[in-house]
């Protein structure tokens, strides 16, 4: 079939327009930039119709107008602290976010706690995520103040309220983990916590304690540094066994700690998987590939970032309410760390 008369270039070799995309496309001008941007609730049949239309006419969409005319930047930011970047678990949430961006048409520019925005100034974006921000850092609150959307991955527990949350229930995935380790036959579990106020960070604690109350046993609870280092946590289990040799289990919480600690444990002549359970609250390769392979919670890190920039992306084309909460399903993996 020829291509109707709207479908062709300009004959004058004007760049086409996204009104000349609509007009081919039989939609709206709305409907078209909703449709090449991803956002919006565009029937995907219409976004697909739109999508050929615009590749047919060489479209491509002109962003310094677009800021110029609406102030809207087609970028977001996200923002996590400096010493995090080592993190596996940060590493995959960033590319969830940058993936998801990239579909929705979409930038993202990274902020850190080594180069943050100056002290009252408004990032140049569109709208912010903010992944499991601690109510200390002072960048968080900074951002938080800015008056642009935020959605947050998890909830944010200082006095602001986000304008968008995705978060996991982390409290019932810690308690079947602790259950699972108590019908493995462990009396004496550890922990090793985070020390940081994010959301993660106190329900993991409030919900060991719990939990530790509700069974009859002791709390026996260490706190590492947020971001602690490989030394810094060997140097805190080191420390724990010399205090409680008659733990049965070990719990760490920072992200690829319980691998870090394998050659303590072995050190201190304990066998992980028989004499000594070994769990971990976040899931990473190191915890798939150690000897033996490490029970750990699969916390979806890039489904994280990717749902967190969908969030802002509906709420900043209207499509999502400001105040929305999503869910994320998180899931125990069962190893040989655990089975006895």
């Amino acid at each position: 079939m020829s291509p109707s008369s709207a479908d062709m270039p300009s004959a004058s070799g004007t760049p086409p327009t996204i009104a000349d995309v609509a007009r081919a496309a039989s939609v709206s001008k709305t409907t078209a930039s909703d449709a090449l941007r991803g956002h919006g609730r565009v029937a995907e049949p219409t976004r697909q119709v739109v999508l050929e239309t615009a590749r047919r006419l060489g479209y491509v969409p002109n962003r310094s107008a677009r800021t110029l005319r609406t102030s809207v930047t087609d970028t977001i930011a996200l923002y996590f602290p400096e010493f995090l970047t080592s993190a596996e678990y940060y590493m995959s949430f960033v590319f969830g976010v940058v993936e998801q961006a990239a579909r929705a048409g979409l930038n993202v520019t990274l902020l850190s706690s080594g180069n943050p925005p100056r002290r009252g100034a408004v990032p140049q974006v569109d709208g912010l995520v903010l992944c499991d921000p601690a109510a200390e850092d002072p960048v968080v609150r900074q951002l938080m103040g800015s008056g642009l959307p935020v959605v947050t991955a998890e909830r944010y527990v200082g006095d602001r309220q986000p304008t968008g949350v995705i978060w996991s229930d982390h409290e019932s995935s810690m308690i079947e983990l602790l259950d699972h380790l108590r019908d493995s036959g462990a009396r004496r579990p550890a922990f090793v916590a985070p020390g940081a106020t994010s959301d993660w960070s106190v329900t993991l604690r409030s919900a060991h304690a719990r939990w530790c109350a509700g069974n009859g046993v002791p709390k026996i609870l260490r706190r590492a540094p947020f971001g602690a280092g490989r030394e810094q946590v060997q140097s805190v289990v080191r420390d724990l066994l010399a205090a409680e040799p008659g733990i049965d289990a070990l719990v760490c919480a920072p992200d690829g700690a319980a691998a870090a600690v394998l050659p303590e444990l072995r050190a201190a002549g304990r066998t992980v998987g028989e004499d000594l359970l070994l769990a971990s609250c976040v899931d990473c390769s190191a915890m798939r590939s150690a000897e033996p392979p490490i029970t750990a919670i699969d916390l979806h890190p890039r489904s994280m970032g990717a749902e967190s920039a969908r969030l802002l992306c509906e709420i900043l084309s209207g499509g999502t309410p400001p105040g929305t909460v999503r869910t994320l399903p998180v899931e125990l993996n069962i190893r040989a760390s655990t089975r006895r």
